[in-house]
């Protein structure tokens, strides 16, 4: 069975989607449409723009899903068993498996990324990545701690992204360096991702969801709050509101879906950072990844 997978914030690069547009007649009307959409040029900033351009959270998210979306959408083959994708993911995921409108999966990323940026600016906030320690070490460090901080991101096993306030997430590297962690190391992003921070950001998405159409998906889709397989609209709708407070529970994800008889993975958009998760979570797992048009 084919699992295909959808990356997240972090893996873009200038310079992305180029190619696409160029070669793909489909792909260049959708781009177009995006502009109008986001009511500026992101296929500017993608194809010229600098690596710090690309950055902003409001560029950054609609630019990875239009990447995904649209190689899916070129895709001479595409008919997946089942598909997941990482935090902003979900939604290239969920456009991908016909649950969501191609317009509507991008207003609902734009409008995400607005929130999140916004929650961001309310109260300094922060992660950091923890490697080498087992997931319920990291868990006791965070709840033992008086300020905000806990566990984000299950990315793989001995790979965890932990999130809250500045203050907390520095205690917590400063103890979960004590408890041996190979490495505790705060990342350079602008808040707390799927956090107690997020909450207003939740609260303001949970409108834009509600009132969205969303579809029976022509394959289960493994959601990043559950880990299980959905493929109710409603319950899909309720887990993508929760998924912004919630960790990314990935490694679980991964060994649910192989679980559920994957027996290949398939990374489609940019970067190759889900194919080396999957990996580490089962080393024999084949895996393959698709980041440019025609491959």
């Amino acid at each position: 069975m084919k699992a295909y997978v959808f990356p997240g914030q972090g893996a873009q690069y200038p310079g992305m989607g180029k190619d696409l547009f160029e070669s793909s007649s489909e792909a260049k009307a959708l781009f177009e449409k995006a502009n109008e959409i986001l009511g500026f040029a992101i296929t500017d900033i993608m194809f010229d723009g600098s690596a710090d351009d690309l950055k902003q959270t409001k560029v950054t998210q609609p630019a990875i899903f239009l990447h995904s979306v649209l190689l899916a959408k070129t895709l001479k083959e595409f008919s997946p068993d089942m598909v997941a994708g990482h935090s902003l993911g979900e939604f290239s995921a969920l456009v991908a498996s016909g649950a969501l409108t191609f317009e509507d999966g991008l207003t609902l990323v734009f409008k995400r990324a607005l929130a999140m940026q916004k929650a961001c600016e309310v109260e300094p906030s922060t992660m950091a990545a923890i490697v080498g320690l087992e997931d319920n070490v990291v868990e006791e460090v965070c709840s033992s701690i008086d300020e905000v901080v806990v566990a984000a991101n299950y990315n793989c096993p001995g790979q965890l992204v932990i999130s809250g306030s500045v203050e907390g997430v520095d205690k917590a590297c400063q103890l979960l360096a004590e408890k041996g962690a190979k490495r505790a190391l705060k990342l350079p992003v602008g808040g707390a991702f799927h956090s107690p921070f997020m909450e207003p950001a939740r609260e303001e998405l949970a409108a834009a969801i509600e009132s969205t159409k969303f579809s029976a998906p022509v394959c289960p889709v493994y959601q990043n709050v559950t880990a299980e397989a959905v493929s109710d609209p409603e319950e899909i709708k309720q887990n993508l509101v929760a998924q912004l407070t919630a960790p990314v529970k990935w490694t679980q994800t991964v060994r649910n879906m192989i679980a559920g008889g994957a027996t290949s993975f398939t990374e489609i958009g940019p970067g190759k950072v889900l194919q080396g998760l999957v990996k580490k979570v089962d080393r024999s797992m084949e895996t393959s990844g698709i980041d440019r048009f025609g491959e």
